[in-house]
């Protein structure tokens, strides 16, 4: 299949590296998914007592967490040159394999915190005798936002150094 403007487009911002120095090195990359991780967990978080709350006052935390948060997701995936976001046919061998473990891995992850997350509120729900029904949408949410954002967290952190950037620094 060939490649279409979209796809082209996709690739050539995906592998913009104007802002590589915001994620050059491992570390950097750990701050950015650290940082992503909890604007998304502020912002969620926010979100859910807003929903399911008894007000909207929380909406103002949502909204002024999404643009920062918008802003590291593109940069998280400016650091993956797109390794989640383009479509197969615009990867090369190795990057498919590699998003193929980073999906996996980050499944394996969010089934264990499912697991330990089951077994958290079964174990509340026997200590306390409390019904745990009213938690249980807001928890789906909160969980099916860390399974959404799992895989570019991982991706985040597994990825290497450019060999340029290595022997640009005169090491």
């Amino acid at each position: 299949m060939t490649a279409t403007r979209y796809d082209r487009r996709m690739y050539a911002v995906m592998n913009d590296r104007r802002a590589a120095a915001a994620y050059a090195t491992a570390t950097r990359r750990r701050l950015l998914v650290g940082a992503h991780i909890a604007l998304t967990l502020t912002g969620v978080g926010a979100w859910i007592a807003t929903v399911f709350g008894p007000g909207f006052g929380l909406l103002v935390v949502v909204a002024a967490v999404l643009l920062p948060w918008m802003v590291l997701t593109g940069m998280l995936n400016g650091s993956t040159r797109g390794l989640l976001e383009l479509r197969g046919r615009m990867l090369d061998e190795r990057q498919l394999i590699e998003r193929d473990r980073v999906r996996a891995l980050a499944h394996r992850i969010t089934l264990w915190l499912l697991l330990a997350g089951a077994l958290g509120f079964g174990a509340y729900g026997v200590l306390t005798d409390a019904p745990l029904r009213a938690a249980v949408t807001p928890v789906l949410v909160g969980v099916l936002a860390v399974h959404w954002m799992m895989p570019l967290w991982v991706a985040g952190l597994r990825v290497q150094d450019d060999a340029a950037d290595d022997l640009g620094d005169g090491s």
